[in-house]
């Protein structure tokens, strides 16, 4: 697992891409820190190591990176974890558009080609 709170390439992405499941990247998006965590086998695993250095759950969202792919391909929302009906989220995607956009920027701020 490794915490991205700076500046990660794509280069470097496809590199863990190709180590874990041949085409994709498995994150948690913190929305309130602007930070990430990537490479791990279950977003859950992602979710605990945030959760275990101060992130709120509430605050932390499951993607997929996927490194070959440009434009609204390259984030996909869709994790078990984002399952929250407490948080009006019902599905394993990003219910709430101002959420996804949120997600979208703090990757494209982290994520440099």
């Amino acid at each position: 697992m490794q915490l991205v709170d700076k500046k990660i390439t794509l280069a470097e992405l496809k590199r863990l891409s190709d180590r874990m499941f041949g085409n994709l990247v498995k994150a948690v998006v913190d929305v309130k820190k602007g930070i990430m965590v990537i490479d791990a086998a279950m977003h859950a695993d992602e979710e605990k190591f945030l959760l275990d250095r101060g992130s709120k759950q509430d605050n932390l969202w499951g993607i997929n990176l996927y490194p070959e792919q440009t434009g609204d391909n390259f984030i996909e929302f869709d994790s078990v974890i984002n399952l929250r009906p407490r948080q009006n989220n019902f599905s394993r995607g990003v219910d709430d558009e101002k959420v996804r956009k949120k997600i979208i920027n703090i990757v494209n701020k982290l994520v440099t080609t």
